[in-house]
């Protein structure tokens, strides 16, 4: 048994957390390459090596994915101090080199002189499709930096390459993504992209980009619905998500065909970045003045988003919810209470499902069946679940309130 536990032990060093050993770079200038301060891990591996995100087999572990800042040509490389082979016989280490293959596209180079090429070659890359949007941000380091958001498709010589690379940095911080088949040409395609100067040239960075999918609305509108959306690491909290999101939404704002915008299995993040936006837009409506806040969400309220920012009725609603809070004097009891009965009137729908459901279950189910749904269906549990619901949604209607403040 404890020359059992020792194996066990002596194994279990060549255990490396894949988030850890992985390794990926947008390179601008070839000092890059050896700079770890450029360097970003994953959020997420698990789609490619498992759910305990481990690879066995290897000590000092590290696979370098590292693409050109623009282009996003890849280099790939493992690199490990010591393999379990060299010390155990008849124990196989993980694939890890070929686990990386089934996702990065051909095309890429293992050689650090190739990569060295692509790299200077990066002055010929310019952003696909359509400029919609141009936006400065100031930094600390660099003064003012120039971004530019453009509209791709399937036809732009070049694209679809180019998006496959693009599209495997979903694997590492989208926990449940997937590719999409970009041929089909429902697809649309925002992309995000920072100028910079290299030895007195203008280049173009890689930032971020979203993926669209255009469905058939009957008669004839579509409904536009956004799919993946992935600002990039190194450039994360600068703003860049909202800039994206508004450029999307004016753009499909100014086509008569577009019904509504909407998102697919939308994450928190996400759910939070578009009410940031859309009370952007939709405080200048007239149905949102202040005055008719306290009224409550009207019908001209739901009309006007659908009709002048094609808002569908759900996100409207969020949208008038927020608003009103900023024009809530919380501190008095008679608005708050208003204002808090107003917004648990919405979150009391799924509930008040759960109780007309319960109603029909009482008509079919036995009484030993009956009682694990009227468990789960439980009055005090409602009351507190439907209490805690509205206290997360005041506490993210405050954060955006704030943030919109802070853009006055």
């Amino acid at each position: 048994m404890a020359a059992v536990n020792t194996m066990e032990k002596k194994l279990a060093e060549y255990k490396c957390d894949t988030n850890e050993a992985l390794c990926l770079k947008l390179v601008r200038f070839p000092e890059d390459v050896e700079d770890d301060s450029t360097t970003f891990h994953p959020e997420y591996s698990h789609q490619i090596y498992g759910d305990d995100e481990v690879a066995f087999g290897y000590k000092g572990l590290q696979i370098q994915l590292f693409y050109t800042a623009g282009n996003l040509s890849t280099l790939f490389k493992v690199k490990y101090s010591s393999k379990v082979t060299e010390v155990f016989d008849c124990v196989e280490p993980d694939d890890i080199e070929g686990k990386i293959r089934e996702i990065v596209p051909a095309g890429f180079t293992c050689n650090s002189d190739d990569f060295s090429s692509l790299l200077e070659k990066e002055a010929n890359f310019k952003p696909f499709g359509t400029l919609l949007h141009t936006y400065t941000v100031h930094s600390e380091e660099a003064g003012e930096l120039t971004y530019q958001i453009h509209k791709a498709g399937v036809t732009c010589p070049g694209f679809l390459e180019y998006h496959e690379r693009l599209q495997t940095f979903l694997m590492w911080f989208i926990e449940t993504a997937s590719f999409i088949d970009a041929d089909d040409d429902h697809w649309d395609f925002f992309l995000v992209f920072e100028k910079y100067n290299k030895d007195g040239e203008t280049l173009y960075a890689t930032v971020g980009y979203m993926t669209v999918y255009n469905y058939y609305v009957y008669p004839d509108k579509t409904r536009p619905r956004v799919s993946q959306m992935l600002i990039l690491p190194p450039f994360q909290g600068e703003g860049h998500g909202a800039q994206l999101l508004e450029a999307v939404h004016r753009f499909y704002c100014s086509l008569p065909k577009v019904q509504d915008i909407t998102a697919e299995d939308p994450s928190d993040n996400y759910v939070k970045l578009r009410d940031f936006v859309l009370v952007k837009f939709c405080q200048g409506l007239q149905s949102f003045a202040a005055d008719k806040l306290h009224l409550g969400f009207s019908a001209d309220m739901a009309k006007e988003a659908q009709d002048k920012l094609k808002i569908n009725k759900k996100h409207a609603r969020r949208v008038y919810e927020i608003l009103r809070l900023r024009a809530t004097d919380m501190s008095d009891e008679d608005q708050a209470r208003a204002y808090r009965l107003e917004v648990k009137k919405r979150l009391f729908g799924p509930y008040r499902k759960n109780q007309r459901e319960l109603t029909k279950m009482r008509k079919c189910l036995r009484p030993e069946e009956l009682v694990s749904h009227m468990d789960q269906m439980d009055t005090q549990t409602q009351h507190e679940e439907l209490e805690k619901s509205y206290q997360v949604a005041v506490e993210d209607y405050r954060r955006i309130i704030e943030r919109i403040a802070t853009q006055a």
